[in-house]
């Protein structure tokens, strides 16, 4: 779980932006890529892309929503957060605030202070038509 390389939990993203400890943005934060955050984000995060990847530090803090398709989290959320693909919650990971998730990977120690749900996967096949004449109900066993 926590032990990949982080090759593999970056892959598909070719780029990858560091926010450092000890800096503070405020306001919304928009990316594509893989985003690696150690500081502190005053504003909601949001990434562009299916690919897109966002890793939090047990250093790094987010206090606003987060909107991402993937996400490792072992640092502090304090807002809903969405993650659309997969989410790993590190045993430091802490979110005060709704979850929403496809696939979850959770450590022990982890905690989500808040409302936790599943994404379920959108419907890929759409019932068939009953041919015409026929019915699913026995006429015989309705009154006249």
């Amino acid at each position: 779980m926590l032990n990949r390389r982080r090759s593999d939990r970056n892959r598909g993203s070719s780029e990858t932006s560091l926010i450092a400890r000890g800096t503070v943005i405020r306001g919304d934060l928009r990316f594509s890529g893989a985003l690696h955050l150690d500081g502190r984000i005053e504003g909601s995060v949001l990434a562009e892309g299916d690919d897109a990847m966002f890793t939090l530090s047990e250093h790094g803090e987010v206090q606003g929503e987060v909107h991402v398709p993937q996400a490792v989290i072992n640092g502090h959320i304090t807002g809903d957060v969405h993650v659309s693909v997969r989410l790993e919650l590190a045993p430091l990971a802490r979110i005060d605030g709704d979850l929403r998730y496809h696939t979850l990977e959770m450590a022990a120690g982890a905690q989500v202070n808040g409302r936790i749900s599943r994404q379920a996967e959108p419907a890929q096949r759409a019932l068939a038509a009953p041919e015409a004449g026929t019915t699913d109900v026995d006429e015989e066993a309705l009154p006249a």
